[in-house]
């Protein structure tokens, strides 16, 4: 074939054609999420097929298994609880069951609250890449997630007592009505202290078959230990909160956030004196009053900017209160 026989190839004239650059994919990723725990979750399902292994881990999202740190401060209080109704090591059963249920029971919470803020979190830049705000689980499989969790827990609390049963409903509609209470109220951090803090009077009930005072004295404190770390959580999404019409109590105190803390935080350590008063417990028990009181001063320093990352390491750092105060509990029980 001649070279005259080839197609001529016109010239290009002038800048190559722009193209429209492809729209970013949705983030998968929470912000807030602990690379540590991301890493176990990654071991664990290794071996799954890709798109099988990318479903599962959307439902772990959703259930937060991939920020342990909600469980550890709801698992905290239970502890506190078990071992000062026990008055030493608690009962296994109770033990048992009661840890298997605070991480299912915030599993729960954790599904019914992005079905909730399903509208809200695409608004928020934390939370664009929860589960259902991504698209990759629906409101209704997060419904159903709920549903199973919730009947999984109330199985637990079958093995119990009576009193242990008829308190567990009241904690499954504190935990089913805390997320749309941002809607209604400014104050949804003391709805979130009493969802968490349920498992007190359940706790005691299971081990003692009953509620003392310092059960409810236990009840309250955590209710105030709940709204001071909730509250620097959501001063991280404070503007944006209030862009998309959400309310808590970082939204409330507004520039009066810290001091408002200091004072929630003195008050949480009284009524911890008086439930160590009202226990007698020893001096291990006060020594972990003072550590933690040590640890608000430094949460404080930390928030001090009202810096975004700042406010959100000072809510984990709470993980080291609970921890604080369940060690001075259970040494002081074992003297």
């Amino acid at each position: 074939m001649s070279p005259t026989s080839k197609k001529s190839r016109p010239r290009r004239t002038g800048a190559p054609p722009v193209r429209p650059s492809p729209a970013p994919a949705p983030a998968t990723r929470p912000a807030d999420a602990s690379t540590a725990a991301e890493r176990v979750l990654a071991l664990v399902l290794r071996g799954m097929p890709s798109a099988r292994r990318d479903r599962v881990y959307a439902f772990l999202q959703l259930t937060r298994m991939d920020r342990p740190i909600g469980a550890l401060l709801l698992l905290w209080p239970t502890w506190w609880a078990l071992w000062l109704a026990a008055k030493d090591f608690p009962p296994i059963g109770p033990l048992v069951i009661f840890t298997l249920g605070v991480f299912a029971m915030r599993a729960a919470g954790c599904a019914i609250n992005d079905y909730a803020d399903r509208k809200l979190d695409p608004q928020v830049a934390r939370t664009r890449g929860r589960p259902i705000a991504s698209g990759r689980v629906t409101p209704r499989e997060a419904l159903w997630t709920f549903a199973a969790l919730l009947a999984f827990a109330f199985v637990l609390v079958l093995f119990t007592n009576r009193l242990t049963i008829l308190l567990s409903f009241a904690g499954a509609g504190l935990a089913a009505i805390y997320p749309f209470t941002k809607r209604f109220t400014s104050l949804p951090q003391v709805v979130l202290g009493a969802a968490f803090g349920w498992s007190i009077p359940m706790a005691f009930a299971a081990v003692s078959d009953s509620v003392p005072p310092v059960a409810w004295l236990l009840f309250i404190a955590n209710i105030l230990w709940s709204v001071i770390y909730d509250t620097m959580y959501a001063m991280v999404d404070r503007e944006e909160d209030i862009a998309a019409g959400a309310r808590s109590t970082a939204i409330l105190f507004a520039d009066a956030d810290r001091p408002i803390i200091g004072i929630l935080m003195g008050t949480f350590l009284l009524a911890l004196v008086l439930v160590g008063t009202r226990a007698a417990l020893g001096w291990p028990y006060w020594i972990g009053l003072l550590v933690t009181a040590g640890l608000f001063g430094y949460q404080q320093w930390m928030i001090r900017d009202r810096a975004g990352p700042a406010c959100l390491a000072a809510f984990r750092h709470n993980n080291w209160v609970g921890l604080a105060i369940w060690v001075g509990i259970v040494l002081a029980l074992a003297l």
